[in-house]
């Protein structure tokens, strides 16, 4: 992933973060034909240190699942919030008229090799654990042993789980850091007048980021 200076993230403890808040990934590997993607829920554990692993499971029929073998990389992206930014948000635009539209976003790539496969008690235990995160919010949440055991048991026989620990990870927070303040704070005003979730949260990081930084 291209990473201008202005826009890297490298604490570890804010990727992980990002990437546990987001919850699902796109998986990409290689496979006979050329590279293969899936859209997946991931389970990260904290172990082994530093990064952690992540874990996450396929469809069999999936032709990703059939390419999958100990040893592949695997590269996952977790998007965060993203959007458009005008720029007629930019007071540098009244000034001067040298301004362009961009986007902003947060993405974190994480790369790792399959070192096992789930099943039995260990496929059911990370089914456990998504549902958990998923379900969180819920009152009552729904759990696994809420279905009948041979339902679920055929559910898991109809999927392939793997385990990556993870070797690398990079973040991008493009968060208009590039600008000046006035312009900064052109952006977090014009995304809130937007009104949407996605708005809303991209405004949020915009503004924290000129926080961090000070007067």
């Amino acid at each position: 992933m291209y990473i201008p200076s202005a826009f890297r993230e490298d604490e570890t403890d804010v990727l992980l973060a990002a990437m546990r808040d987001i919850g699902t990934a796109a998986v990409v590997s290689d496979g006979p034909d050329g590279l293969l993607a899936s859209h997946v829920p991931v389970e990260l554990d904290p172990e082994p240190a530093p990064l952690g692993a992540i874990r996450c499971h396929f469809a069999l029929p999936n032709s990703q699942a059939l390419a999958l073998a100990e040893g592949r990389e695997l590269l996952f992206i977790f998007q965060g919030p993203q959007g458009y930014v005008s720029p007629s948000w930019y007071p540098t635009k009244r000034r001067t008229g040298k301004v362009v539209p961009t986007l902003n976003y947060v993405a974190v790539h994480a790369y790792g090799r399959v070192s096992s496969f789930l099943d039995g008690d260990g496929l059911r235990a990370h089914l456990a654990a998504l549902t958990g995160r998923f379900e969180s919010s819920n009152d009552p949440p729904w759990k696994i042993d809420d279905a009948p055991a041979e339902y679920i048991d055929a559910m898991c026989r109809a999927i392939t789980g793997i385990q990556v620990p993870l070797t690398r990870i990079e973040g991008k927070w493009k968060l208009s850091q590039n600008r000046d303040k006035g312009d900064r704070r052109g952006v977090v005003k014009g995304l809130r007048e937007q009104g949407d979730a996605a708005s809303l949260a991209l405004a949020d990081l915009v503004e924290d980021a000129i926080d961090d930084e000070g007067d």
